[in-house]
């Protein structure tokens, strides 16, 4: 057993495999195993005679001398000692011995060769963490140099990487970052309303209104954060505009406030236009602020250069969405965000939610029911539900278009499939001139800006190359040309675009 600690040390070096031990004789008891044969003067010459296999498939382990300081010469003097002695308990003798080598080995003898005194020799979980690791170089062989492009037996080096961590998507929160510009302060007839620049006001303008229950951090920062997005409006101002209390952190209005209709509301933006001295805008509006530019774009047409409105109703609000809407009003005036106000917001936006980004159902369930001023969002409510209708008609005779109340630039009415929103923006589009507006419908979604903006900016892009601006997907957005694209070539373009439906009148093909 002495032995012991000269096999492990051999062991650490190098190793063979076994493949048979004692076969054809040899040793002093050469005659009783493998037929005979006399005595030889090396004791253990029956065991260098055996025959070795490399059973760990590795080939590149080699004894380097055949004297006794091979580390297989430590197990072969144990074996033989063994074997010498002719002992009853001979057995457990061996026993204990593959026992303790047992620490750093797994020895299993192999059933069908019952004739090997000893099995597979396989290298444990448990070796010497040198013998794990990876070479510093590799020699390249010649027949693979041609295809990695080195040279035949040119030596290629590890590279080692450090640092590497697993890149995990930060969740999606609607807290504001600070990257949608300055705020700003600015007075107007119903008091004061925040907005917010980012950029310089003498580029061109996107000017954005909110939905219900949003304001401009929770419903366009992320979306213009979005990095296809940042290319494209890379080179223009983006205003963001909130309706009076909708703010992140906004005071409760005072008690007799009196909030302004859509109609004032949209008088507001002539407001914030005046205080940053714009001359006109592309507006960007979603739900009740599609609503709101709408209005703007009716009474003002000379301000507003373009339209991207999401989810846009015309008409005024239906006796269901009336009622359900009193009672939230309700609830909410008194300070009390109810589960049926949630499940209304959630069904304003979403409309399938089952159907709808889960992660995001969550993450504006919350924001509905723990980061919104109750009493605010009743009056924005209250407007909202009380709108008139917007009085815009079709008229194709060109002698009349003067004298009608009409939308008069270019419209991108966008809607999602899932979207609760889908009739009011088709029968939105039926009274808009033909000429000017292009209807989209977004496939596989509900909160279309949130759940596809690469489809949204790709047709965002390619609408803005109808008006006439240089726009690149990659290097950022020239100023506008001299000379405006047609609209065949806008619309064109746009239907280019994946996983959009595009019409330019949908009551005429109801499948679009």
């Amino acid at each position: 057993m002495a032995s012991l600690r000269s096999i492990r040390a051999g062991l650490s070096k190098s190793y063979h495999s076994l493949n048979t031990m004692g076969e054809g004789g040899g040793g002093e008891d050469g005659g009783e195993r493998g037929g005979g044969g006399g005595r030889r003067d090396d004791t253990n010459a029956g065991y260098f005679n055996a025959t070795t296999s490399d059973w760990l498939d590795v080939d590149n382990f080699r004894t380097k001398n055949n004297n006794r300081s091979n580390p297989l010469s430590a197990i072969k003097e144990a074996l033989a000692k063994v074997s010498r002695g002719r002992q009853n308990n001979s057995s457990t003798r061996i026993s204990g011995i593959l026992r303790e080598l047992d620490d750093e080995w797994r020895i299993s003898e192999d059933a069908p060769e019952g004739d090997r005194f000893l099995g597979r020799l396989r290298l444990s979980s448990s070796s010497s963490p040198s013998s794990s690791k990876m070479p510093s170089s590799i020699a390249v062989p010649p027949e693979q140099a041609s295809l990695l492009g080195t040279m035949p037996g040119e030596v290629l080096e590890d590279s080692e990487l450090r640092h590497v961590q697993l890149s995990v998507a930060p969740s999606r929160n609607l807290s504001e970052d600070g990257s949608t510009g300055n705020k700003v302060t600015v007075d107007t007839p119903h008091g004061p309303i925040t907005a917010s620049v980012a950029g310089d006001p003498s580029r061109p303008v996107i000017l954005t209104y909110h939905d219900l229950g949003l304001n401009h951090v929770t419903n366009f920062q992320a979306f213009f954060l979005y990095p296809e997005m940042r290319n494209v409006v890379n080179n223009f101002c983006i205003v963001h505009v909130n309706a009076p209390g909708q703010e992140e952190g906004a005071p409760t209005l005072p008690e007799g406030y009196v909030y302004p209709t859509l109609e004032e509301l949209a008088d507001t933006i002539t407001c914030v236009k005046n205080h940053l001295h714009l001359r006109s805008f592309i507006g960007f509006g979603v739900g009740l602020g599609a609503n709101v530019l709408s209005r703007y774009a009716t009474k003002f047409p000379n301000y507003v250069d373009a339209l991207v409105l999401v989810n846009c109703s015309s008409t005024q609000a239906g006796w269901i969405e009336w009622g359900y809407q009193k009672l939230n009003i309700r609830h909410l005036r008194s300070g009390t965000m109810t589960t049926g106000t949630v499940d209304y917001l959630m069904w304003h936006h979403f409309g399938k939610l089952e159907e709808c980004n889960q992660d995001l159902v969550t993450v504006y369930r919350q924001h509905f029911e723990r980061a919104i001023n109750p009493t605010n969002l009743g009056l924005l409510v209250d407007a909202y539900i009380r709108r008139s209708d917007l009085g815009i008609v079709r008229e194709l005779d060109p002698n009349k278009k003067k004298d009608v109340r009409m939308i008069r630039c270019q419209v991108l009415n966008i809607t999602a499939n899932l979207s609760p929103h889908i009739e009011d923006t088709v029968t939105f589009n039926g009274r808009l001139d033909p000429t000017l507006a292009t209807w989209m419908k977004i496939q596989d979604c509900g909160l279309v800006i949130d759940e596809a903006p690469g489809k949204v900016v790709e047709a965002f892009r390619l609408f803005l190359q109808g008006q006439g601006y240089a726009v690149h997907s990659r290097s950022g957005v020239g100023s506008r040309q001299g000379s405006t694209a047609s609209v065949t070539s806008s619309t064109a373009s746009l239907r280019d675009a994946k996983d959009i439906h595009i019409t330019e009148n949908p009551l005429q093909n109801p499948t679009a």
